[in-house]
């Protein structure tokens, strides 16, 4: 669902229909991820996936039928048996509702990043009811942990909890190691070839987030620095020597971006890394004490800017 936040909320705002779907439970499939939401436009337009994509056809189909929350029933057919290897009897039950039938609080804690629940109650005869619920509210009974969607009834629970996202730009061994250590700390990360290919998604990115740039081209780094270093990114970290650092502090520099407090180069707890396993153990030990407020490390080199 935090992945579909800023474009179901764009549609919103500019008055466009948009409906929602998640997936609620299933039978005989494999592949679903909590938390995970298929937003569905008027003109056809589709943004998420849900169970790997193998009903989001489907669900733009039936999605403009009814204007209000409901659950809705697929089987596979045979067609997507036979093009995905799926058995024929699987089934799937998901909610579809228009993106403004629900609270416009969870819309907003969604679009931040923050934890969000609703309920949902949507019997087969009479009006549906949908709340929003804090699942960090004591008072709510829901328990803690990651997302997840419970039914129960007529009555389906969902409750969203964000990933912390670890965006990396660039490749190597050091980004080929950081991504299966950012897995094993229960974080999302999503590798960009350069700068300007991850500076979408990073304008999107909470201060529960990190990006790490490894790159020693600033043409290639740079728009990735400059992108998280405007936004409230939690961690922005450039791996590299003194020279290729230096070098992306002057382009940056040159470009007016010269407040570099928030910028961790060379990125990592100084342990005398050397490995690229080394490495990208001591780039995540130096994130998760930036998010636990405890900052180890020296301030960056100003920049220079720009001569007339």
């Amino acid at each position: 669902m935090y992945d579909i936040a800023f474009s179901v909320l764009g549609c919103l705002r500019a008055g466009t229909r948009v409906d929602v779907a998640w997936l609620v439970d299933s039978e005989g499939l494999d592949g679903a991820e909590p938390g995970a939401a298929l937003a569905l436009t008027a003109g056809g337009g589709r943004v998420g996936s849900v169970l790997g994509g193998v009903f989001d056809a489907r669900l733009a189909d039936v999605a403009p039928q009814r204007g209000v929350p409901r659950l809705v029933t697929l089987t596979v057919g045979v067609t997507e048996a036979l093009v995905a290897g799926l058995p024929t009897d699987a089934r799937a039950r998901f909610v579809v509702t228009p993106a403004d039938a629900l609270p416009a609080e969870f819309w907003d804690r969604v679009r931040d990043r923050r934890p969000a629940g609703l309920v949902l109650d949507l019997p087969v005869d009479g009006e549906p009811a949908v709340r929003f619920v804090d699942p960090d509210d004591a008072q709510s009974g829901l328990q803690a942990g990651g997302s997840s969607t419970q039914a129960s009834g007529d009555r389906v629970v969902t409750v969203l909890r964000p990933v912390p996202a670890l965006v990396l730009v660039g490749g190597g061994p050091v980004v080929a190691a950081l991504q299966p250590a950012a897995v094993l700390l229960g974080w999302q990360p999503r590798v960009f070839g350069n700068g300007a290919e991850a500076a979408a998604v990073v304008a999107g990115l909470s201060s529960l987030d990190k990006v790490v740039v490894v790159g020693h081209d600033p043409e290639v780094a740079g728009p990735a620095l400059v992108g998280a270093l405007a936004s409230s990114v939690g961690y922005v970290g450039l791996v590299g020597g003194r020279r290729a650092i230096g070098a992306c502090v002057d382009w940056l520099g040159y470009r007016g971006v010269t407040d570099l407090s928030a910028l961790h180069a060379p990125a990592g707890l100084d342990i005398g890394a050397g490995p690229p396993a080394e490495v990208a153990l001591a780039v995540l030990a130096e994130a998760v004490a930036v998010a636990a407020g405890k900052d180890p490390s020296p301030a960056v080199p100003a920049a220079r800017t720009a001569t007339p």
